[in-house]
């Protein structure tokens, strides 16, 4: 295979100034690239031709193709993605919230979307619960390749670039794993030129690497955290997160009390309820004394079983009981409604699905 070009969305826009002369052109591409979400030089209509030839030679500006999207009844939206090499990613549209409209039939709030990211194909983690661990790793996403999954996902779903979209690092790999990619591609989506995505409205998830959530904590970027804790006690969770055994719950605690948070924010810990292995009232017991000393809100998270999995899914029943106990012992809580549960909502479980039928 020939070598891989690099898309013109792996460049933040001072950098795309340094690349590309005038200066005013750059810019115009930038607009291209973030307001018209241009799939290709050809749709660049005021830009010289002999520009985007010479452009053409060195970058593409697309880096991945959807190949696959399945449509669950409650608007979340699956999407499988197939990068230049070959390899495939996914990433998840979600619908949030309804738009509401007056009796007069006038939107009074749009509705609001979030879309889930890929950060790696594959994962090292190794999670004993997930789909994407069963292939493995193969390699990080470039900054122009997590930048992409949005600006396809908002094209596809024709939602303009100043309409307001929250991103979660939280679909296949591990985000921490691709650091600097991962800041790069938060930097890119602050642009006021481009995206404008706030840090506010940027949630990474990590499985725990302690050692790099105080590297993120360092750049201060000003993203939220979420931690993928799944469980309270050292043993449960290196079962689940073999990873564990490097970075125990306790780091991972210490980790979060140094890492810098908006004083009105809270850290979210994932909770991944599976029946008879978390889901009794004494891992919620410790889960109150472990959050103590932390502003946190803690989502619990239905296990979405997957063709060959040992885990089962916990009862409505143990959810709320599990809940009200956090609650009343003052721990804010929240369970996530399970979304797209009709199609492939397990991470993962698309591109397995799609291998198989191949």
């Amino acid at each position: 295979m020939s070598e891989l070009k690099p898309s013109l969305l792996d460049f933040t826009q001072k950098e795309l100034l340094e690349l590309i002369k005038p200066s005013f052109r750059a810019k115009q591409i930038f607009g291209w690239l973030y307001h018209q979400y241009a799939q290709n030089f050809d749709e660049m209509k005021n830009i010289p031709k002999a520009l985007k030839e010479e452009l053409a030679q060195k970058y593409i500006v697309n880096p991945m193709k959807i190949i696959k999207k399945e449509i669950s009844t409650d608007g979340t939206i699956k999407y499988l993605l197939e990068l230049q090499d070959g390899k495939t990613i996914e990433a998840v549209w979600l619908k949030m919230k309804d738009i509401l409209t007056d009796e007069a039939g006038e939107v009074i709030q749009e509705a609001k979307y979030t879309i889930c990211v890929s950060t790696q194909v594959g994962c090292k983690v190794g999670c004993s619960f997930c789909l994407t661990a069963k292939g493995g790793f193969t390699r990080d996403l470039t900054a122009g390749e997590i930048v992409a999954q949005v600006v396809n996902l908002k094209r596809d779903n024709d939602h303009k670039h100043n309409r307001k979209i929250n991103i979660v690092y939280m679909g296949m790999g591990e985000p921490l794993d691709n650091l600097d990619n991962l800041a790069k591609a938060i930097e890119i989506f602050k642009e006021e030129d481009g995206l404008c995505i706030s840090a506010k409205r940027q949630t990474v998830s990590t499985s725990g690497l302690s050692s790099k959530i105080d590297k993120l904590g360092a750049m201060d970027l000003g993203v939220h955290i979420a931690i993928s804790l799944h469980a309270v006690d050292d043993e449960l969770r290196t079962e689940l997160i073999p990873m564990n055994k490097a970075h125990n719950i306790a780091s991972i605690i210490e980790a979060v009390k140094r890492f810098p948070i908006d004083t009105r924010k809270r850290v979210m810990f994932e909770y991944l309820v599976i029946k008879n292995k978390n889901d009794d009232i004494a891992s919620a017991k410790k889960l109150v004394k472990l959050l103590t000393d932390i502003k946190a809100k803690v989502n619990l998270i239905y296990f979405n079983p997957y063709p060959g999995t040992t885990y089962d899914r916990p009862s409505r029943e143990a959810m709320v009981a599990f809940q009200e106990y956090l609650v009343n012992h003052g721990l804010l809580c929240t369970i996530r409604d399970s979304k797209g549960i009709d199609i492939s909502a397990a991470c993962g479980q698309l591109k397995e699905k799609t291998q198989k039928d191949a």
